[in-house]
């Protein structure tokens, strides 16, 4: 079987589709999977031993382009897919399969798809509950019912690229670290306080740990307002620095991660890094990191899950009312240590 799948547009979501390849792999061995994705998710992609094939299609997030979406499709029609999975559930993701002539399009019902998608799937949301799931769902074949066990995502690190950047950033890779992802693309309700991040940041300097920040560029101010809080050269902004390749392989060497729900989140969670997962506007039910090795952080208020972008009632205290002592105590505790034994 060759398999065309349409990648979802955010890093957490392309992080769990790795699920869904591993799903098919292992039900069918030999099988060739390539991956039609936005530019900034090749690095993710190339960390999966299942795709075969990543074909790059670099358009902007929400941008139609239905004349590259149609000339991108042409191009497929020499590759003889037998199936293409659409992941995201809107139309302008469905239409270069369509436009390819792939005989089987499996997606679910939305935004108008019928006719583009052949394959169509509804769900039931008591039974696909969570994002990982839909995903591997749609791997299944349409007369499927149970989903299987759902396989955890395991992004493979590359050491000497590991080295390289610790040589150009100056880092110190013998000193215990704890890597700090206090952004989140979707907006600031699911971000914890930026001030909560500088304490949390300065209590574990001061037991002897080294802390990195890891972001985008733009979200170098945030990594700047917990550096400049705490003015320690243990505390290092590395937001806008690295690539997202260098992310995945600083993140593995951390044996800890203080991350908000986001895409380095789910990163975290695909290298085995211990994942304190902090949650406001979104649920721990519907998009946990999906690793055994996790503490998860969730006030479960009678306003929360809202998945809004911003808090709606303008209180904000899904996040506000985290303490930092119970995280700090978190890390502490995943590092096997007490206070004092750091201290010595």
């Amino acid at each position: 079987m060759k398999r065309l799948v349409v990648g979802p547009s955010w890093i957490g979501d392309m992080v769990m589709a790795q699920s869904l390849y591993k799903s098919l792999i292992n039900r069918e061995p030999g099988s060739k999977i390539h991956v039609v994705a936005p530019t900034w998710s090749i690095p993710v992609l190339g960390r999966m031993p299942e795709v075969d094939r990543i074909l790059e299609f670099p358009v902007g997030h929400g941008e139609l382009a239905l004349k590259k979406r149609w000339e991108f499709g042409q191009k497929l029609q020499k590759e003889g897919y037998e199936q293409a999975i659409i992941l995201p559930r809107s139309l302008k993701a469905s239409l270069m399969p369509f436009f390819a002539s792939i005989p089987l399009r499996t997606g679910y019902r939305g935004e108008w798809r019928f006719g583009l998608i052949n394959d169509m799937r509804s769900f039931d949301s008591s039974i696909l509950n969570q994002t990982v799931k839909r995903f591997v769902f749609l791997g299944l074949s349409s007369d499927k019912d149970e989903l299987p066990s759902v396989p955890n995502p395991e992004l493979f690190t590359d050491t000497e690229n590991l080295l390289l950047v610790a040589d150009r950033l100056k880092l110190n890779l013998e000193k215990q670290s704890v890597v700090m992802m206090p952004g989140a693309e979707y907006g600031p309700a699911k971000r914890w306080p930026i001030d909560k991040y500088a304490q949390l940041a300065s209590r574990l300097v001061s037991v002897g740990l080294q802390v990195w920040i890891l972001g985008s560029e733009k979200e170098a101010r945030l990594g700047n307002a917990i550096s400049n809080f705490v003015k320690n050269h243990n505390v290092i902004n590395l937001c806008g620095k690295t690539s997202l390749e260098d992310v995945v392989d600083l993140i593995a060497t951390a044996k800890v991660a203080v991350t908000n729900d986001s895409g380095l989140m789910h990163i975290a969670a695909a290298v085995k890094t211990h994942v304190i997962g902090l949650y406001g506007s979104s649920s721990p039910s519907f998009t946990p990191p999906l690793t055994e090795t996790k503490d998860i952080f969730h006030l479960d208020l009678e306003c929360s899950p809202c998945f809004r972008r911003e808090c709606p009632l303008g209180h904000f205290r899904c996040m506000k009312n985290i303490e930092v002592g119970e995280i700090c105590s978190a890390v502490i505790t995943v590092l096997g240590g007490t206070k004092m034994e750091y201290q010595s």
